[in-house]
């Protein structure tokens, strides 16, 4: 989308498409579920539960990361991984005002 473009739109519809694509794909749903149940998580031990590749799991991780969802942290030649628990919130704000609008009674479908 072009820089103008964007310009069209409100900060929580960007949010919204931030989160959205960061969620849009099952292994990037599956790391979430894994750090929520784990709360850390060291990128081997991704690997191991999930049937990707090393460089796959990196650049769903990757993905997730430029959302802000997760952070990482360097320790030696591993990184650990986490949910950004501020970042979290702000996401299940956004999202809640979304999905908890009531939807009217159409007639015409």
């Amino acid at each position: 989308m072009g820089a103008t473009k964007t310009l069209d739109y409100r900060n929580k519809e960007m949010a919204i498409a931030k989160y959205a694509k960061a969620l849009s794909h099952p292994a990037r749903v599956a790391i979430i579920n894994l750090l929520l149940k784990k709360q850390s998580c060291i990128c081997g031990d991704i690997v191991e539960e999930l049937p990707l590749s090393q460089s796959t799991v990196s650049q769903h991780l990757k993905e997730l990361k430029q959302s802000g969802l997760i952070k990482g942290d360097i320790d030696g030649v591993s990184v650990c991984y986490c949910i950004d628990e501020k970042e979290w919130t702000k996401a299940k704000s956004i999202l809640a005002v979304m999905f908890d609008t009531p939807v009217a009674k159409n007639k015409c479908c």
